[in-house]
Order: C-alpha cells, then structure tokens, then sequence
C-alpha cells in the first residue's frame, strides 16, 4: 500500500533492531568506515511504510567512488553525544544532530553509552548529492566496526534504511539494486549489489548549487504521495524503467540505459510539480544545462541526465563522449564508477 497511514505501521524501528543485533557485544576503541554516495537511476520516491522507510517501488543505483561520507565514532565520557562535520562541531538544536542521534538511540538497549561521532563529507550536505544516505551508511558500518556485530551487509542494509531509505544502497561500489520487498516488518527490504561491471561508464556533476535544499527530500516525498494525481502512474513506471535498465547493463545499451534514466527521473519531477503546493527543486541554471545537454544530443553527442531531490545534474556518457562534454561544460566532476576506488 503507498503512503500507508499510521494504523498500518505495526513494527518500530526499535523493534527491527533488536531482531538483528546480537544479543551481547563488546565495543573497541574506535569505529570507522566509508560509504559511498548513490546516484539513483530509477528513482526511489514514495513510501509504503513511513516509520520504517520501506519503499513504495523498488530502486537502482549506482555508486560514486571518492564521493560520500567517512565517519569515525568513538564512545565518550561526556553527558550527551557529541558531532563534528568537517571539522565543525554540530550544535544539539539543530536537525542534522537531532536526526543523527535518534538514529543512533535505536542501539543503545538499556546500556547508556555516549559517542563522539566524526563526519567527513566529500559532496555537499543537503543539496540533492545524496549525503543522508551516504552518512547514515557510514555511520551504520562505524557503529557495526565499533561494537563488533560483525552483521552481514544485508543486515546493515537494512539498519541504515531505518536513518534514510536511500541508505540501503550505499554499502557497495558499481550498480545496487533496493528491493521494496513484501514483509511489513522490512526483513525482505534491503539493497544488494549487481555483478555487471561498465568501465567506459561515465557520471559528470555538474554542480548549480552547494545550498541546503528549501524542502526536505523526507517532506517532499510526503507531499507527492498525498497531493500528486500524477503519482498514481508512478509504480508502474519505475517497475517498467528497472527492467529496462537492468537488461541495457546487461547488454551494454547505452542508449537504452540513458534514456530510461533520465526518463525516470523527469517522470519523478512531473509528479513533485503536479503536487501542492508545487515541488520544483530545479534552478534557471538547471533548466539551461538540460537544454544544453539536449542540443548535444541533436549534434549526435550521446549524453543524459538524471536529476535527484535539488537543482544539481548528474550526467551519464560513455568515456569516448568526454572530450566533447568536457569542452561544453568544463567545470563538470567526471567520475569513473568502475575505474577509481570507492573509499
């Protein structure tokens, strides 16, 4: 059911936790791990259940090595948890640390132990890059490493989807796959990797703003669900994108593959405007770089775009193509999802 009510939320996230840690475990000194940030190329938009973050459809990524989240957690002395991002202490009243330590609530059981949690961030926070799926990956895997669950990625998957629903696929390099699953309690809900491999597949950022987004990608979600007339069409969209995307990685259809991405992501778009009060996350500068895009493509140039939750594009083009899109767009982050290491 999209966009189930409360009434329907029978699990907590309280209790999927204490079904997956193990029953006792011991901290070390320090925890730490790296995620990588996730390009959706058939979007993740619209849930089934709220409280658990289980997704209305399911969803294909793909992640961007040296892009994301390296998080370090260490237990502390001191009365309440303590936050630094990029090397800047995060004050208690704000969001970002209210939403981190909520998160982190979910494990403590009757043991009140405190962190120090250190957040390194490569992308933007906020800007529609991803940086919620990345940091709560990230600090799900420092959490695992520093009490030593020793928990499969599948059950990580499923733990970070509880700090943001994206998070499920940020725990691995190349194309991740987000199942929707069936269960209510989302024990079937969670990301697992494909074998395919593309080297010659490239992803360009093109960056329009660093600005934290006006709307949530949590509120705007919400708000498509319950307003958009168009969102009905929605699944049977994304159930028809996911299978042509998975077949042109199969086949190495670059073609095919582009335009069902940027497709889908301007399918999610219509839904956000025909929302009210209107969604519309893109700039003048974004709506001028999709028209520059298009005019290469007319000249025979093969490129796409996709476009999350903020006015940033991501482009999609096989490495024959740079020269040329480098000389259009020259300040574009070119990045290799299958030649540079992810963290």
């Amino acid at each position: 059911m999209i966009g189930s009510d409360s009434k329907h939320d029978t699990m907590t996230k309280a209790q999927v936790v204490a079904q997956l840690l193990p029953s006792t475990y011991a901290p070390k000194e320090t925890g730490a791990s790296f995620a990588p940030t996730n390009i959706a190329l058939c979007k993740y938009w619209g849930k089934r259940n709220t409280e658990l973050n289980l997704p209305a459809t399911s969803s294909l990524s793909i992640a961007l090595p040296g892009k994301g989240a390296f998080t370090k957690v260490m237990l502390s002395t001191q009365a309440e948890d303590t936050v630094t991002l990029n090397g800047l202490s995060i004050a208690t009243n704000t969001s970002f640390y209210r939403r981190l330590t909520q998160f982190i609530e979910l494990f403590r059981k009757k043991v009140m132990w405190r962190l120090h949690i250190e957040i390194q961030m490569t992308i933007p926070v906020a800007a529609g890059l991803a940086s919620s799926a990345c940091g709560f990956a990230a600090l799900t895997m420092a959490l695992n490493d520093l009490f030593q669950w020793q928990l499969p990625l599948r059950d990580l998957s499923i733990l970070a989807r509880l700090g943001s629903g994206s998070a499920a696929r940020s725990l691995w390099s190349g194309f991740v796959e987000w199942h929707q699953g069936e269960r209510e309690d989302g024990m079937d809900c969670y990301a697992e990797p494909l074998s395919m491999q593309w080297p010659s597949l490239c992803v360009g950022i093109l960056t329009i703003s660093q600005k934290e987004k006006f709307l949530s990608s949590r509120e705007a979600m919400l708000r498509t669900v319950k307003t958009s007339d168009l969102y009905r069409c929605w699944p049977d969209k994304v159930q028809r994108d996911l299978t042509q995307l998975k077949r042109a990685i199969h086949e190495g259809d670059f073609t095919t593959f582009g335009m069902t991405a940027e497709s889908n992501a301007l399918a999610m778009h219509a839904t956000m405007l025909s929302s009210w009060p209107p969604i519309c996350y893109a700039l003048p500068e974004t709506l001028a770089a999709m028209q520059q895009l298009w005019e290469l493509r007319q000249q025979g140039i093969e490129v796409y775009f996709t476009q999350d939750a903020g006015p940033n594009l991501k482009f999609l083009f096989l490495e024959e193509s740079k020269p040329l899109i480098n000389k259009q767009f020259s300040n574009l982050d070119i990045i290799y999802p299958f030649k540079q290491r992810v963290g």
